[in-house]
């Protein structure tokens, strides 16, 4: 008579706690085919502990919201399939570094976006919504170049994963220097010199160490570190022009 084979269990370590401190719980989870760090989270709330506290929404990569650290890397966990990130049949799962931690794996998005916006991360209009919307050629070199970081969804991982923020709590971060240099580059910004007045400042762009981690861990692939490089420059050209 043939006994059924036990499955396979996974070794998971799930930070649990608050921003006042905690401490690892460890939780024996079924292996299934084609199982990512999302699921296996979920199997943990819905069949282990469901005081478990985490944040996800779409589930297919386009929102970004279940970003958490994984064997101490920022990731997507829904995109994060088990077996690439298995040792030894063990995982660790953590919130995102650089950010307060609300309760076990959900962080506090609100420094994240709070240094977007100080960033000049919000668009100064040239026109009214009654104005003629002007045409801008898609091939024009500020277009081609504004049009490399618009894909960022503000995922924070780069923001996680940036160990210059890590030691300069006033450094803006890479997505928001990112943003400002989407902006820098449109032609429909109004005041292309606030931008740059804010991004050179305290905790802008030339704080940044240009270690690149942003750019290796970004999911969508884009480069933050590139965009930073391009406001070194432009604020030190409009340094120079102004005769200081």
């Amino acid at each position: 008579m043939d006994v059924a084979q036990a499955p396979r269990m996974l070794s998971v370590s799930v930070w649990r706690g608050t921003e006042a401190g905690g401490s690892y719980q460890t939780f024996e989870v079924p292996a299934q085919d084609n199982q990512t760090i999302l699921d296996v989270v979920s199997w943990i709330q819905q069949n282990a502990d469901p005081t478990l506290s985490y944040r996800f929404a779409c589930r297919v990569g386009m929102c970004g919201s279940c970003a958490m650290m994984v064997n101490g890397k920022p990731r997507w966990t829904c995109r994060t399939h088990v077996n690439k990130v298995l040792a030894d049949d063990r995982v660790t799962i953590a919130p995102l570094r650089n950010l307060p931690v609300i309760k076990d794996l959900a962080a506090d998005m609100d420094p994240f976006f709070d240094k977007w916006v100080k960033a000049g991360g919000r668009h100064h209009p040239t026109a009214s919504r009654h104005d003629p919307m002007p045409a801008i050629r898609p091939d024009e070199p500020a277009r081609a170049e504004a049009n490399t970081a618009i894909e960022c969804i503000n995922c924070s991982v780069c923001y996680a994963a940036c160990d210059t923020v890590a030691g300069n709590p006033d450094y803006l971060g890479p997505a928001a220097l990112q943003r400002a240099w989407t902006l820098f580059n449109d032609a429909k910004e109004a005041d292309r010199q606030a931008i740059l007045d804010v991004v050179s400042g305290n905790g802008g762009c030339h704080n940044c160490h240009s270690q690149g981690s942003c750019t290796m861990h970004c999911p969508n692939e884009l480069d933050p570190m590139r965009a930073i490089a391009g406001l070194k420059r432009a604020s030190a050209r409009s340094f120079f022009g102004r005769g200081n």
